[in-house]
């Protein structure tokens, strides 16, 4: 293994991450976006992170260095708490540099944030990937993991792409510096710089555009050449030497200091000034004022005497500092370089076959942030990166389109480049739009100083044009056609794209004044383009031409030099949540497995949580599913979660505020649309604080509790009564149930879980120390009042009478005296609480008596083995057969289910199947609402079970378990789509009926390794589920078992193992005892195969 496999989860920790900056009215809006990557995590924790702008226009990539390395170094110095430039901060620092570079014809924010076809992978945010970001992770992820501690210098200008584990492990041995090279064909690179190396890999000489004999004199063994791919590493010793540049004339001139102490104007190259003095083949005569002493390391041209004097002071310079220090090749074997070249044909081949890097974080996709109706169409060789597309869209093949959103019925036409459109055929009172094969039109922001507004401007030309051809020459054409065809067809006239006095060479596409900008009193722009296309035909009265010459135009290259970036980059951010948003609120429709909260946390961030926010509150007011609603909540509880950027406290809390009680009540009435706007009401208020919004978070969460509960209460459809034998007076009816272990699935029975994923768990109804230990018993009483008593074994009994339908109103809150019992005479309609007639004339009326009803476990509190669903199901039955009612055993499942959201404690369905159905069974349940539950009888034989009987061991770790802690962090991870619990469901539902099949074949061990598997599921499903009493029990009885598992959601209560061994339950005692600090208790247990008893006093 080498050195990155073993570190890739440990990428480069940077202590300072910096991007230059040649146009100073960029600075504020790229620091901007440093600030979100930041904010993201994406550089990590206390990494300083700048912009720099140059100094002057023309410092050169040398000179930007050197005023990014003096500039950062000084807030490194300010940091630390020295006052002044120190240069032992560089001592073990990293420090990366990237140069933003010129500006780039098909990217309005030039090289560095060219969109890529990629979305990230698994991380807490999400946004577009751009060129930087891959540098970046490359840089982090691939090759900086090698070197040391020293500065990375990298241009933008171009795409790499490196293998996944590059084979680096002594590149950056014995050199101050290393320079990253790919190596390539000879015939690739004749317009590119070049590294001739010794056989050990040093660089002798860089070169520019070589010929063919210099090309020949770099060959390397495989008849390739090193290329110069604009990535340097440069040693402590390096940078602090670089460093001192600053208080040296005239090479402090490329640094701000030098400007402000009135230097003249010094242009340095990082490669041909700075590294190529460190080259061992060329001379100290030739680099300071001889054959290599110009730009490019090609001679000087003619300049002032003044401008020779300095540039040789400052080349000597360089070589005296620099030519000690010893540059080597980092060699990248099988990557790939590809300059970002101003050729239409090569940035969309470029993105049709983007080169890509695996192990970066990133997928590579041809549809990347993309939302498209389902009529539009888009061929499956294109590339769509951030854009939308509705109506009627159709895109030819190999076209790209990138930042877009197209609306109406427009077709794109094949090999075709789009960027940055806004277009509504509606709007723009067009019936259709056709763009024909093979052009390039893109949307511009531009920003007019002289004005002070900014215009959105289109712009047009072929995928064939050289857009730097005179206009005069046969290679010159516009939109793939000679010059004189544009001219004819719209009748305008060569001075009025181009200055008079300008030369006939500079007469290109780059600077005729072809497209409008603004108009006194029309609007100007796409039907302009259009027409210079030529699939837009003007009328007899020349409108078009009229408009065209009376409009205020730019060039492309003016467009350029104007771009207002701040509203580039708001324009793609926009573009990235309304499709963000679009996926959300089809997702959530649609129901399907998608999580949000990379888009919900990127939101806060970049400030588009107010759009979020309002998206979904329309969902939730429109959609008539209580199962659609809650999910919503929850995604806008994660969204004010998100907001408060880990402050404010844990998410799990209360939600019982009153000022959130009028929305509450509105939900609880199925009154969607005003309860949700009666939640954005209260929000409002809590917006202004970190705690305040977790808080309103937790009363989201509260409100999706209340909608889950509605969406299981469909469940009571599937239950029925009908007339019975009605028991005579002051005769007990008594129901008695076994417990249950839930063996495989669980979890999947879990609202929301188990109408939105769908449900199996296959479990054992026991007897515990040979008994049934949950029940209940009802009896008519010749009072009309209800009384109740919840018998319990280790404290007094807790006694209630009920004489008013006041008495009853508790039996929602779960830890009101006897809200069990009242819940379960609620829930099978003995009476009506909101009746307005009195509960006493109820009773007569209809029974002509009241009720007393007992209930008691003889199980330890938070025993994981379904007590509480098992004993509601026991409670509905007593009280069923003592008021003369019917009911089969199905119905009273789906019963339970309603009456656990009536007394709001939740739960699932596997605890009642276990407990009211026994033996060994495998329920089941749909991705779909109305709620219902299957039950399959696994019908296991005799044998088999009394074997199951043999090797089953009960354990009470003597610590009680509280599902509700768990429950829910499972839903709020299930809620936001967490992948790795989608996929835990995926495998507990699998598992389950392999569990099943186990039973079925008698196969004991399969069984048990069911339930060792199933233990792990359930820790990733509640991480914490685990205390340190169960791990030490599992851990000395391993040995002994096929598997372990702890009973309902875990965290304590009951285990159970399937021993290898039959008949061990002494042999487990004995171990378990010999444990210091162990209070574990064996319980004898057996498969009880009856499920539900009911008897009736004689």
């Amino acid at each position: 293994m080498s050195r990155l496999e073993k570190n890739i989860s440990q990428p480069v920790k940077w202590d300072a991450v910096v991007l230059t900056c040649t146009n100073k009215k960029w600075t504020r809006t790229l620091q901007q976006e440093l600030e979100f990557a930041y904010a993201k995590g994406y550089f990590g924790k206390d990494v300083i992170h700048l912009v720099v702008e140059d100094p002057k226009s023309h410092v050169g990539s040398g000179g930007a260095t050197l005023n990014a390395l003096v500039t950062v170094v000084e807030y490194m110095s300010a940091k630390r708490g020295f006052t002044a430039i120190n240069a032992d901060v560089l001592q073990g620092a990293r420090i990366l540099i990237l140069h933003t570079g010129r500006r780039y014809t098909y990217e309005a924010c030039s090289r560095p944030f060219v969109a890529l076809p990629a979305v990230r992978e698994n991380t807490d945010y999400d946004g577009l990937i751009y060129n930087f970001d891959l540098i970046y992770s490359i840089i982090s992820l691939k090759l900086g993991v090698f070197s040391g501690p020293g500065v990375w210098v990298c241009s933008t200008d171009m795409v790499l792409s490196v293998p996944n584990f590059p084979d680096l492990e002594r590149a950056f041995e014995d050199c101050d510096v290393c320079a990253v090279t790919i190596p390539m064909a000879p015939k690739l690179l004749k317009d590119h710089g070049v590294y001739k190396l010794d056989p050990k890999g040093y660089i002798t000489d860089i070169l520019y555009q070589p010929d063919t004999t210099m090309l020949d004199q770099c060959l390397r063994h495989d008849n390739t050449v090193p290329a110069v791919v604009g990535i340097v590493y440069l040693s402590e010793r390096v940078s602090e030497t670089l460093l001192s540049f600053y208080s040296k004339p005239p090479l402090d001139a490329c640094t701000y200091m030098g400007v402000d102490s009135g230097q003249p104007e010094l242009k340095l190259s990082l490669f041909f000034d700075v590294l190529l003095a460190m080259t061992s083949e060329v001379s100290e005569e030739d680099f300071v004022r001889g054959q290599r002493s110009g730009p490019f390391g090609k001679p000087l041209p003619q300049v002032s005497k003044n401008s020779r004097f300095n540039m040789e002071y400052a080349r000597q310079m360089l070589w005296n500092e620099l030519h000690g220090f010893r540059i080597k090749a980092c060699v990248l074997e099988n990557g790939s370089f590809n300059y970002l070249t101003h050729t239409a044909t090569e940035h969309k081949k470029l993105l049709l076959n983007f080169p890509e890097t695996n192990g970066v974080g990133f997928t590579w996709t041809s549809r990347a942030h993309l939302y498209m109706e389902p009529t539009c169409s888009v061929s499956d060789e294109s590339v769509v990166i951030n854009s939308i597309l509705s109506g009627d869209v159709t895109v030819g093949v190999r076209t790209s389109i990138s930042h877009s959103e197209l609306c109406g019925q427009i077709k794109v036409g094949k090999d075709s480049l789009i960027s940055g459109l806004n277009v509504d055929c509606q709007k723009t009172k067009l019936k259709g739009i056709d763009l024909p094969d093979s052009v390039v039109v893109q949307g511009f922001n531009v920003h007019i100083k002289s004005l002070e507004m900014s215009y959105y401007v289109y712009t047009v030309h072929g995928r064939f044009d050289d857009i730097k051809a005179p206009s005069w020459k046969s290679k010159g054409t516009f939109c793939n056609q000679p010059w004189l065809l544009l001219l004819d067809r719209t009748g305008i006239i060569r001075e009025e794209l181009w200055d008079s006095d300008m030369a006939d060479d500079k007469q290109t596409i780059l600077t005729a004044k072809l497209f409008p900008v603004f108009h006194m009193t029309e609007c100007v722009g796409l039907k302009e383009v259009l027409w210079l296309i030529g699939t837009l035909h003007d009328d007899k009265d020349r409108t078009i031409l009229k408009r065209w010459r009376a409009s205020w135009r730019l060039s492309l290259s003016d467009i350029l030099d104007h771009v207002d970036l701040s509203a580039e980059f708001a324009w793609k951010r926009k573009l990235f949540f309304k499709i963000g948003e679009q996926h959300l609120k089809r997702t959530l429709e649609t129901q399907s497995h998608e999580g949000f909260c990379n888009l919900h946390n990127s939101a806060s961030v970049e400030g588009y949580t107010e759009s979020v926010l309002q998206m979904l509150d329309k969902v939730a007011s429109e959609t008539k599913s209580p199962g659609i609603a809650a999910r919503t909540m929850a995604n806008i509880a994660d969204v004010l979660g998100g907001m408060a950027k880990g402050q404010g406290g844990l998410r799990s809390g209360p939600a019982g505020n009153v000022a959130w009680k009028k929305a509450f009540t509105y939900l609880e009435a199925d009154d969607f649309s005003h309860g949700v706007s009666a939640l954005a009401k209260e929000r409002e208020k809590w917006m202004s604080r970190p705690d305040l919004l977790i808080r309103a978070a937790r009363h989201y969460e509260g409100a999706a509790q209340i909608l889950i509960r509605q969406a299981v209460m469909t469940a009571k459809q599937f239950f029925t009564t009908g007339e019975g034998t009605l028991p005579r007076m002051n005769k007990w009816v008594q129901a008695d149930c076994p417990a249950r272990i839930d063996v495989s699935g669980g979890w999947s029975d879990t609202p929301p879980i188990t109408y939105e994923h769908g449900g199996a768990v296959t479990m054992v109804g026991l007897l515990i120390n040979g008994k049934r230990p949950i029940g209940a018993k009802a009896r008519r009483i010749p009072e009309c009042i209800l009384r109740l008593t919840v018998i319990n074994e280790n404290a007094s009994d807790t006694n209630v009478e009920c004489h008013t339908l006041a008495d009853l109103e508790d039996y929602c809150q779960p830890h009101a005296p006897g809200s069990l019992l009242k819940a379960a005479i609620i829930c099978v309609d003995l009476v009506d609480i909101h009746s307005s007639v009195s509960l006493t004339q109820q009773l007569k009326d209809n029974f002509g008596c009241g009720f007393e009803v007992q209930s008691w476990s003889n199980l330890p509190h938070g025993s994981g083995m379904g007590t509480s669903s098992i004993l509601a199901g026991a409670v509905l039955a007593a009280i069923l057969t003592a008021a003369g009612k019917s009911f089969d055993t199905t119905g009273l499942i789906h019963a339970v289910l309603y009456l656990e959201q009536l007394l709001t404690t939740g739960g699932g369905w596997q605890d009642q199947i276990g407990g009211l159905v026994g033996g060994i069974r495998l329920g089941l349940s749909e991705a779909k609402l109305p709620l219902k539950v299957d039950v399959v009888d696994l019908q296991v034989s005799k044998d088999y079970i009394h074997r199951f009987n043999d090797h089953l061991v009960l354990i009470y770790t003597g610590k009680t378990r509280l599902a509700r802690n768990l429950l829910q962090d499972v839903v709020r991870n299930w809620y936001a789509r967490n992948p790795h619990i989608v996929n835990t469901e995926d495998a507990l539902v699998k598992l389950a009926q392999e569990c099943a099949n186990g039973f079925i074949d008698g196969d004991l061990e399969c069984v048990g390794k069911c339930v060792g598997r199933y233990w792990e599921m359930k820790k990733r499903m509640a991480p914490g589920c685990e205390s340190m009493t169960i791990a030490t029990i599992m851990t000395v009885l391993k040995p002994y078992m096929y598997g372990m598992c702890s009973a309902g959601a875990g965290g304590g209560g009951f285990i159970y193992g399937i021993m290898k061994e039959p008949r061990c339950h002494e042999f487990i005692k004995e171990i378990l005892y010999r444990q210091e600090g162990l209070e574990a208790v064996v319980y004898d247990a057996c498969v009880d195969e009856s499920g539900l008893t009911i008897s009736i006093e004689e």
